[in-house]
């Protein structure tokens, strides 16, 4: 019975390739779970989600505030209501108001939200006038919906040229700050490319103390999304396009840096 166990046990370490994953539970793929709350529609959303219906009554619900970072970018809030983050279930069954959400630039997935804050940085919103937009999506990744249009909130975001500044009146709306003209203040820098299904230079380890703040600054030669696991950080890649994502190690351990639709891992982080 011992050595059953054990085998038993043995088997679903290793069912998901042998290496751990926070972006979604072990056994499970980006693919929808079972879930059945509320209806699910044949529409989806802009990003190819199906929609999962449910009573105006009591359904989820989200505002969005942009305001102007001190030293970069944005700090965005997320007020919600009749919904909960659920970061450590991502991957599984829909359940009735949890999840997390999307942010979207433009109709351009930026990144995916498991919390009331997130910081967005400066270098992912080019210089203009750009329409910020967060949607909540179940556990399963299907999009809260009502009416049919799915759960979200929008607000006007302006970068501005080095130099100009505008305003904010403490309202739901954003602007003004700089756009860099170089990486973002960064204690390490990691520069990476793919092409033709290959990473540059080849994958190795990059070792950090915890608290360093990193900027990866990622070209791609096809449009993806670079996920950090761990700190579960997106990142939109354009092809042909750098982009630079900066963030502080602030948990030890190793975290594999991959693309998802590619599936290729790009680095891993050891952090002291």
């Amino acid at each position: 019975m011992v050595a059953l166990l054990l085998l038993l046990v043995g088997g679903a370490a290793t069912a998901c390739g042998g290496r751990a994953t926070t972006h979604h539970k072990p056994g499970t793929t980006h693919e929808q779970a079972s879930g059945n709350v509320g209806t699910l529609l044949d529409a989806q959303d802009g990003g190819g989600h199906h929609l999962r219906e449910v009573s105006a009554k009591g359904a989820p619900e989200v505002k969005l505030t942009a305001r102007p970072d001190s030293e970069d970018g944005w700090n965005l809030q997320l007020a919600v209501n009749a919904f909960r983050f659920t970061p450590d279930s991502t991957g599984g069954a829909a359940l009735p108001g949890a999840g997390h959400a999307h942010l979207y630039l433009d109709g351009r997935k930026l990144a995916r939200i498991y919390g009331p804050w997130f910081h967005l940085p400066a270098a992912q919103v080019p210089e203009g006038t750009h329409t910020l937009t967060v949607r909540l999506y179940a556990d399963d990744h299907t999009a809260w919906a009502v009416a049919g249009k799915p759960v979200e909130a929008a607000v006007p975001l302006t970068a501005v040229p080095a130099g100009q500044t505008t305003h904010s009146h403490d309202t739901p709306t954003a602007s003004g700050s700089p756009a860099p003209t170089g990486t973002p203040q960064a204690d390490r820098t990691v520069t990476l490319a793919v092409k033709d299904g290959k990473v540059l230079p080849a994958v190795g380890r990059t070792e950090l103390k915890r608290g360093e703040r990193l900027a990866l600054r990622v070209t791609s030669d096809r449009a993806d999304t670079l996920h950090v696991h761990g700190y579960d950080k997106e990142l939109a890649l354009a092809a042909g396009q750098e982009a630079t994502l900066v963030l502080t190690v602030d948990r030890t351990g190793l975290f594999e840096v991959e693309t998802h639709q590619s599936g290729l891992v790009l680095t891993q982080l050891l952090v002291r």
